[in-house]
């Protein structure tokens, strides 16, 4: 896990070198006193969110082995018939390949 927050804090500030308009994508929940849980964001988004040229791209941060979630694996085939793009980085080379 570490890992993974290393890299996408990592990718955030070339983001934010590259002057590309982004923001984090927090999803999950939090525990209530009463012992329910407030749910955020959408299950199976993406990391980091980026629009560039008119185009919606989501981010997946992943560590060397890391795997994606099947609901991750279902909004990344709704996000890409909807027109969208979705990359799964697990390195800042990665990040120049896609093209950010």
């Amino acid at each position: 896990m570490a890992e993974e927050k290393q890299l996408q804090n990592a990718v955030e500030q070339y983001l934010a070198l590259k002057k590309h308009f982004y923001w984090k994508n927090n999803s999950g929940a939090l525990p209530t006193a009463s012992g329910g849980f407030i749910r955020f964001g959408t299950v199976g988004s993406p990391d980091i969110c980026v629009v560039k040229d008119g185009f919606f791209i989501g981010l997946e941060i992943k560590a060397m082995k890391g795997k994606q979630s099947p609901a991750q694996k279902d909004f990344e085939k709704r996000l890409k018939e909807a027109g969208g793009e979705y990359y799964i980085v697990k390195s800042l080379d990665e990040m120049k390949e896609i093209g950010l």
